[in-house]
């Protein structure tokens, strides 16, 4: 249970967001005082009791109920109506495959990307837009930084203690986009998903730092993918782990105009995003055993087509584009979705 929940908060606003940094419950921005009619009105958008366990840390033992949560949501500066949102991202992210203590404690200083796909979107305003990793969306800005506050105050993912991330990155402090289903050739992640018409998803996945990848002269999509395929491939980044990859709405306009489907745009990148295994032993990355899992002559980002989510999101103009590599050098962290607001996967 999240201590807030148990400390009498001093009335006077500014007293109690001081008091809120004594007690090391911010990540070192202001909070919102977590005054006990905004927490019940969050946890009525839940409808579970209070007391309802939505994740545990394998590592610790520590769990995540309705009420710390909701806790934390106040104080991230969520209105009720996301709740969902952020409830649907942990119970996610309590799946065994996606390595919650070890994404959160390790060197890589990954971060938990939230993507949002479906009506919600629109119900509770989210930026799918211009900026869309960037400032200045309630929706989006709030419920990320619920997620880091919940590792930091529930799970104990105290930054030097015990999440030892080496350098980190801006995503631990808010890392939530929406799709923009608006501008995509291709089916809404949560339709990809095979969850009923009118349901809506989070996918999380355990992502490194943002890599903007430009391409404002190609017009055909071997030109574009080729670009993004060069900046998965790069010594940096090539593993065996996932990848996210964002397309502009301008590039996916080019994509979609000469009729390549998801599938066919994954498969490119994968077959086109690798190294040789000379050039992986030429800089010290080349590992046997990875290297014989793919079971390719080249060493490639991840296993398969099926290990890169493309997606749709950002503003009209502009020809930038997304790639987040995954947190580790392997498969440590595999990416889940859920559905939002209701017990589809129960």
């Amino acid at each position: 249970m999240n201590e807030a929940a148990h400390h009498e908060v001093p009335d006077d606003l500014l007293a109690a967001i001081d008091y809120c940094y004594e007690q090391g419950w911010t990540d070192g921005l202001p909070v919102v005082p977590p005054e006990c009619s905004r927490v019940e009105a969050m946890m009525m958008m839940e409808g579970r009791p209070p007391e309802t366990v939505l994740a545990n840390h394998p590592a610790t033992g520590l769990e995540l109920t309705v009420q710390a949560a909701a806790v934390n949501a106040v104080m991230a500066g969520c209105l009720p109506e996301y709740f969902p949102v952020v409830v649907a991202a942990f119970e996610a992210m309590n799946k065994e495959p996606f390595n919650f203590h070890g994404s959160t404690a390790s060197t890589g200083g990954s971060a938990p990307l939230l993507i949002v796909s479906g009506d919600v979107v629109d119900d509770i305003a989210m930026n799918a837009g211009v900026n869309l990793f960037g400032p200045g969306n309630r929706a989006n800005a709030t419920i990320g930084r619920a997620v880091r506050l919940i590792l930091l105050n529930v799970f104990r993912m105290t930054p030097g203690v015990s999440d030892k991330s080496t350098q980190g990155n801006p995503g631990k402090f808010s890392f939530c986009i929406a799709e923009r289903a608006d501008r995509s050739p291709w089916p809404r992640l949560c339709e990809a998903q095979k969850y009923p018409e009118g349901i809506s998803s989070v996918t999380v996945f355990a992502g490194a730092g943002f890599c903007n990848v430009e391409n404002h002269g190609g017009n055909q999509p071997e030109q574009l993918l080729m670009t993004m395929a060069d900046a998965m491939a790069n010594y940096g980044c090539i593993s065996l782990g996932q990848s996210v990859v964002v397309f502009s709405p301008e590039h996916a306009r080019i994509l979609g105009n000469a009729g390549w489907s998801r599938q066919q745009v994954q498969s490119f990148l994968f077959e086109h995003a690798k190294q040789t295994p000379d050039d992986m032993k030429a800089i010290g990355k080349f590992v046997p055993g990875e290297y014989k899992r793919q079971g390719q002559s080249d060493y490639h980002r991840g296993l398969d087509a099926d290990d890169i989510l493309t997606t749709v999101g950002g503003g009209d103009a502009g020809g930038h584009s997304a790639f987040i590599p995954s947190w580790s050098r392997s498969r440590g962290s595999i990416m889940q979705h859920q559905a939002i607001g209701v017990c589809i996967d129960c």
